[in-house]
């Protein structure tokens, strides 16, 4: 690695951060005792019932449904609230494609809302003004692990008799109010593709205090077959898309870790947003008082936007890249993403346009994404990070 920075002095950091994924000898048991039952599938049912168990019990649910990602969970999760081909979805356009895709997949139709321009969240104030005769369901996107405003969405989906679902992918452990994220709409949804805080390379769940949800989501990823019923009885149209009993071993071993590097991420995370504050030309993002823990799998900060519209965001980046400081981009708003505009006009016939001022300004120009494994690192290195973006935002001066 290049020791210059590209001012052609020392580089502020030289060393790597932790890597991921972090894992030791329980998962190597874990997988063993799975590989030895002779029983991997998603039906052998050896880790799966322990997982789902301690899953929902982490986020204050009654109920768990492992699932093969967290893309298609988002898709069950719909289809078991009842959301059919051409009804809409409220979302918010700062999001991973997959909230978009996951009801594309079958044919509803997102509908997007803009965030709230300090947090990134949906802005529950907009929501209502979106809402038609053929809307159906909001997801509330708990986008880096900060929860969505569930108070507001709850009531407004309520008012107009609409399903809630949590889009919680990157909000493992998150709480809002002080209760577990995923189970405080009708369904929530998380992942554990390999970039997630706790992950198994691939997999997700599905989560409800609703027993019926719960049933009829299990269903839907157990080829139609009921809960108790006989090995062929299938009473509706469902899928293959069961979690392995491999996964659900490791998920076991990470989730073992997950108290201790949560407390890790915020100490971090406290200290960063105090040094980033002091920094000329950078911003954190607030935190509502209600998101009483927060997953953190992003840490998220702000160019200023006098500065911003100065100077280019690629820039920024490609200097704090040279200094070791390991930020990236982060989305392209999903309301200007272009496939998702022409799957949208694939169903609907029309060439649908949302205006999203807050995220594309976000996107284009303001936000800066440090990922979750940079939490785990040192207290030194988080005084690393704010010399480096003190350094690169000067240069702009």
């Amino acid at each position: 690695m290049d020791k210059l920075a590209i001012d052609g002095g020392p580089r502020i950091r030289t060393k790597p951060f932790p890597a991921w994924p972090i894992y030791d000898e329980l998962e190597e048991r874990l997988i063993l005792e799975v590989v030895r039952s002779g029983k991997w599938g998603g039906t052998g049912r050896v880790k799966l019932p322990e997982l789902e168990e301690k899953f929902a019990a982490i986020h204050d649910a009654k109920h768990a449904v492992s699932i093969t990602n967290g893309t298609v969970a988002i898709t069950i999760a719909l289809q078991a609230a009842g959301v059919q081909p051409g009804d809409e979805v409220i979302m918010p356009p700062y999001t991973f494609i997959a909230t978009a895709s996951s009801a594309l997949l079958f044919g509803a139709i997102p509908v997007f809302v803009d965030v709230e321009p300090d947090t990134l969240l949906l802005d529950p104030e907009k929501v209502e003004a979106a809402i038609t005769s053929k809307t159906k369901a909001i997801i509330a996107v708990h986008i880096a692990g900060s929860p969505a405003n569930l108070t507001r969405l709850k009531a407004i989906a309520n008012q107009h008799g609409l399903r809630l679902i949590e889009d919680s992918a990157q909000a493992v452990g998150a709480r809002w109010n002080g209760v577990g994220v995923g189970a405080q709409g009708d369904l929530g949804t998380f992942s554990f593709q390999s970039s997630k805080n706790i992950n198994a390379g691939e997999g997700g769940m599905i989560l409800t205090n609703d027993r019926e949800l719960a049933d009829h989501a299990w269903s839907l990823a157990n080829v139609g077959r009921i809960r108790e019923g006989g090995w062929y009885q299938h009473e509706t149209i469902g899928w293959n898309l069961r979690m392995t009993e491999l996964q659900a071993a490791i998920l076991l071993g990470q989730l073992s870790r997950l108290d201790g590097q949560m407390e890790l991420r915020e100490r971090n995370a406290k200290l960063l947003t105090e040094l980033m504050d002091d920094i000329p030309g950078a911003r954190t993002l607030p935190r509502d008082p209600q998101a009483t823990r927060h997953a953190l799998h992003l840490f998220m900060f702000r160019i200023d936007p006098e500065l911003a519209d100065r100077v280019n965001k690629n820039d920024v980046i490609r200097k704090l890249n040279a200094e070791g400081i390991p930020v990236s981009y982060g989305y392209v708003s999903l309301n200007q993403n272009k496939a998702v505009i022409k799957e949208t006009k694939k169903w609907t016939g029309e060439e649908r346009v949302y205006s999203c001022p807050n995220s594309e300004r976000a996107c284009d120009k303001e936000i800066l994404w440090l990922h979750q494994n940079v939490l785990l690192a040192s207290e030194a290195d988080m005084h690393d990070i704010a010399a480096g973006v003190r350094k690169v935002l000067a240069s702009f001066r």
